[in-house]
């Protein structure tokens, strides 16, 4: 099975979780001090907000799968249209560890394809170091989707302009 992920940067984190509380009659999954997730049944969503993004709105949309073969066909699918990956591999954000890569549409909306793999204690954790957290903003989609992601540079999984393709971010 898929779920669609929709992720959104909210400026008060409370005001916001009561206003979706409310809007899908149930509360959080998941509740952080930055954070809440919502793992819809009805429509099957996994709806997140955060307060770690450079504005509020829509920060990124995605597919989660449950089985790493069903990442891989999206991932095969994606290769096949020519899309441009950016492959990041098992990684950690959004107080998970998952295998993901992304792509970004012809807008520059960027869309993530995932597969969880457990739940983490923080944010985000340095792949070397699992105990520390990352920078503390993440999942910012700004790049053109030809744009690679640089490893090295900050939190943030989703690529910027001018990065390069040096492998894997932490990210939601």
């Amino acid at each position: 099975m898929k779920r669609f992920h929709v992720h959104v940067h909210v400026d008060n984190l409370a005001q916001n979780i009561a206003f979706y509380s409310a809007m899908f009659n149930q509360a959080p999954a998941r509740t952080e001090d930055d954070y809440a997730k919502w793992m819809l049944q009805d429509p099957p969503v996994n709806f997140a907000i955060s307060t770690r993004g450079d504005k509020p709105g829509v920060d990124h949309l995605g597919i989660q799968v449950e089985s790493a073969d069903e990442l891989q066909v999206l991932k095969a699918q994606a290769t096949q249209a020519d899309m441009a990956l950016l492959d990041e591999g098992e990684t950690t954000c959004c107080y998970a560890r998952s295998d993901k890569y992304w792509v970004t549409d012809p807008q520059g909306i960027a869309w993530e394809q995932f597969h969880t793999l457990d739940s983490i204690p923080v944010f985000s954790q340095k792949s070397s170091e699992p105990n520390q957290a990352q920078a503390p903003a993440c999942c910012t989609p700004k790049a053109p989707k030809t744009v690679a992601i640089d490893k090295a540079s900050s939190g943030c999984c989703a690529p910027t302009a001018g990065q390069t393709n040096n492998g894997a971010k932490a990210c939601c």
